[in-house]
């Protein structure tokens, strides 16, 4: 650690070095002052953009926007420069070679409506929900109204490509093993349970999400599916702007959210606030029939369980970027959250005889409570060098996570038999810090990049089942067989290099990075302690040849890795159903996956196309086996879920993405993927009868899945988004997942001159998203039903102050953004 606080206190002097070294008196300020009015109205323009740029320094830029009554007034060092006036849907009004040596008045500013750009108004005004560029595909989650009042997770499961299931897990292009980072790095909140996390940020909070589905090395090589990096608010407009969003809903969801900033000449403070009241109802089913029941035992058992997410919670994000001199930047951010609520089930069983004859009835009814708090702080200085594309940066953050969970379990039968009450304790406690330097150096039409990232984390986990509980306590005996206390430490360094560069009509960019791991996964109650120490090398290539000014071809490749973490090592027990539980296994060890990509984008006027094809090959991929556990409860066998390694895993596919506009009232967005899901290998294990059972689980897997989004201006300016998916059948080798179709309503409506807006959402309109899946193992054959959140309607007012509904936020470069060559 004292070595970090080292590296970090060098990097902080050398960047406040080079920034004294470089800097030169200061010219005396001058004052440039006008007004711009509409020609055909004389009326004044209010919210048009001013730009100043210093013809001899272009790094001098300066400007400001129009007040109500048209007028503008900004400060400027003497000099001559270049001038335009901009606003939506007019004429850019430009001054070249304008000297400005003294106070200068440029007097009344008559601006011109554009024709050729009102007809464009729509599309610049909002610009794509999806912006399509090779190497990524960037969300524009300001454009959504299907997720207004939502999560962040219902942000991704809209995302091209992107899936989120009824659990909340992430996936990309089908494949879960995908990082998830906040503004570049990963975040405090992303610590302990992802799903979970994502499910506790408002979805107001999102500008934007990037999807790297094959990241360069300039990247952490976490993650063989990709990158889903979320992008939160962070407004630059000059003086005090912002916006408030109010949200109710039904089932119960009460939300606030407001993000403000104040931009002034040598800094720029920023904030997003937000709170949320919910509960969200769930339900389950699973029909099993036992193919060889003890004797007494039930055949048939119905298991139903109906649950309500119960949450309240509030996230504070705080930013300030300070402008030490022309050349030097100094960002903080720090964020704080508090969540908590229940997740109360009530279990039903009825078991029934070989002739389906029902024996009796089991309740079991689950109180689950949660307490979660998070706290993150980063910080980030950026020096640019007087060549344009030359700088340095460095980013230092710590974030810290505290989640505690306690669920009290009543039994009871219909013959009036008593109650048995049992409960269970996870408390969570993370720690992470990152570390990280990146320096970019342009070279003749190139360009060369290398840093260094320092990830260190450590998370401790204390898991207890407790039996005979004393209701009026909560305390009673801990099950020694379903209690333990794990403590994960990482720690991973890395550094890379890469180079890219533009020949004629290809663009090339190629990298290595280099990571050193070292885990140690110790289970405390058991004594058993485990180290895993290894490095790798991951390279990656990029080559783009540009057919012609409106299309290119690329062909990419990368190595990634998936370390295991969290619930898949911990061997506790989810103790939500007494015969089907999940169990973590601490002996997994990372896969490792080859990504290749063949990719193609094509655009015309009111069309645009991606394409790709691709391939990742995955050694030592995680599976998730299900067998007996050997445990019975009243003759029933438990069975048992968790994740191996199992051998290799191809999964090859093909996806395409479409913006179309056919009229400038209507938008289509669609995306469809289709792919081929092989894994090869054999598990063996010995069963609770001490026999050596032998599964062979290779597999051969065709499924696809697609998205559709469809957003029409209705008369009287309404406008009417429609999303709608469906995800195939997919076959593996312990069952079938059957197709889902679902999709999502929204309408909107711009009052009080388009300062504010009325949204109306219904989320999952059918009430069909569910995850469905066949399952036929040698003891049994199951039909299970899921269903996280039945449907959601919301309604949503936003008010925007001092900020129009079409200005743009100029966001700054995050520490897991890329100067990548590919792309743009």
């Amino acid at each position: 650690m004292k070595k970090i606080n080292s590296l970090v206190t060098f990097l902080v002097l050398l960047t406040t070095l080079f920034s004294f070294a470089q800097q030169k008196p200061q010219t005396q300020k001058v004052k440039v002052t006008g007004k711009v009015i509409e020609k055909s109205t004389n009326q004044p323009l209010e919210y048009a953009s001013v730009y100043a740029q210093n013809t001899k320094n272009p790094s001098l830029v300066s400007g400001g926007m129009t007040d109500a009554k048209g007028e503008f007034t900004f400060d400027v060092p003497a000099g001559v420069y270049y001038i335009k006036i901009e606003f939506l849907g007019f004429k850019t009004v430009e001054f070249k070679d304008k000297a400005i040596n003294s106070d200068t008045n440029l007097g009344v500013i008559a601006v011109t409506e554009d024709s050729k750009q009102l007809d464009e108004v729509v599309i610049i005004a909002e610009k794509s929900t999806v912006e399509i560029k090779l190497d990524k595909k960037v969300y524009n989650v300001g454009k959504d109204m299907t997720v207004k009042g939502g999560t962040a997770s219902d942000v991704l499961d809209n995302v091209p490509s992107v899936s989120v299931d009824v659990d909340g897990n992430v996936s990309l292009r089908g494949n879960e093993n995908v990082k998830i980072l906040i503004d570049g790095k990963p975040s405090g909140m992303i610590g302990v349970n992802v799903a979970q996390a994502l499910k506790q940020l408002p979805a107001d909070s999102v500008d934007k999400v990037e999807v790297i589905t094959n990241p360069s090395s300039r990247y952490e090589s976490e993650g063989g599916g990709g990158i889903v990096n979320i992008i939160l608010k962070k407004g630059k407009n000059q003086g005090i702007n912002g916006s408030v969003t109010g949200t109710v809903g039904h089932p119960q969801n009460y939300g606030l959210t407001a993000n403000f900033n104040f931009r002034a000449e040598n800094f720029n403070f920023f904030t997003n606030l937000g709170y949320n009241n919910s509960i969200s109802p769930g339900n389950f089913l699973r029909n099993s029939e036992y193919l060889d029941p003890n004797p007494g035992s039930p055949t048939f058992i119905d298991e139903m369980r109906e649950n309500d997410r119960e949450r309240k919670g509030k996230n504070n994000n705080f930013g300030l970027e300070w402008y030490l001199s022309k050349s030097l930047t100094w960002t903080n951010t720090i964020g704080f959250s508090k969540n908590e609520g229940g997740n109360p089930e009530n279990v039903t069983y009825y078991n029934y005889d070989e002739n389906h004859e029902l024996i009796n009835i089991r309740n079991r009814y689950n109180d689950q409570t949660n307490e979660s708090n998070n706290i993150n702080y980063s910080t980030n200085f950026t020096k640019n060098f007087a060549k344009e594309g030359h700088k340095l940066t460095a980013d230092f953050s710590v974030s810290g996570n505290h989640d505690n969970d306690f669920s009290k379990i009543e039994e009871t039968l219909d013959d009036n038999s008593g109650s048995v009450i049992t409960g269970t304790k996870n408390n969570q406690k993370q720690n992470r810090t990152m570390v990280q330097t990146d320096y970019v150096l342009p070279i003749g039409k190139g360009q060369f990049e290398a840093g260094y990232r320092g990830d260190f984390s450590n998370m401790l986990t204390d898991y207890a089942v407790l039996e005979n509980i004393d209701p009026n306590t909560n305390t009673g005996t801990i099950n020694t067989d379903l209690t333990n206390k794990l403590d994960y430490k990482e720690k991973i360094n890395a550094i890379y290099s890469q180079y890219g560069g533009k020949i004629g009509k290809f663009s090339y960019l190629a990298g290595l990075r280099f990571e050193d791991s070292n885990i140690d996964i110790n289970l405390l109650t058991t004594n058993e302690f485990n180290n895993k120490k290894y490095n790798n090398l991951f390279p990656s290539a990029f080559l783009t040849y540009e057919l012609g000014e409106k299309s290119s071809i690329s062909v990419n490749y990368s190595k990634r890795i998936n370390r295991p973490r969290g619930r898949l090592i911990n061997p506790f027990s989810n103790y939500s159903s007494n015969i089907a539980y999940f169990k973590g296994n601490p002996d997994i060890d990372p896969s490792m996956t080859n990504a290749f990509d063949l990719g193609y984008m094509k655009q015309w006027d009111k069309l645009t196309l991606s394409t790709s094809a691709y391939l990742n090959h995955t050694e030592n991929s995680f599976q998730f086996i299900q067998r007996e556990s050997g445990d019975f409860v009243d003759g029933i066998p438990v069975i048992e879920t968790t994740p191996i390694n199992l051998a290799t895993e191809y999964r090859a596919g093909f996806e395409f993405t479409l913006n179309y506009t056919p009229f400038k009232w209507w938008k289509l967005n669609g995306n469809f993927n289709f792919f081929r899901n092989e894994t090869q290998g054999d598990y063996t294990y010995t069963d609770y009868q001490n026999q050596v059972v032998v599964q062979n689980f290779d597999n051969v897997a065709y499924t696809w899945f697609t998205r559709i989004s469809s957003k029409i201006t209705l008369p009287y300016a309404i406008d009417w988004q429609t999303n709608a998916t469906y995800n195939a059948p997919q076959t593996n080798a312990q069952g079938t997942s059957l197709g889902v179709i679902s999709a999502n309503l929204a309408f909107s409506k711009d009052v009080l001159k388009d300062k504010g807006t009325f949204t109306l959402n219904v989320n999952d309109l059918f009430n069909s998203r569910k995850r469905i899946f066949d399952s036929n193992l040698n003891s049994v054959i199951a039909h299970t039903e899921m269903q996280g959140r039945e449907r959601q309607i919301n309604l949503s007012f936003t008010y925007r102050f001092n900020k129009k509904k079409t200005d743009k936020d100029k966001l700054p470069k995050t520490a897991g953004e890329s100067e990548d060559f590919i792309g743009g």
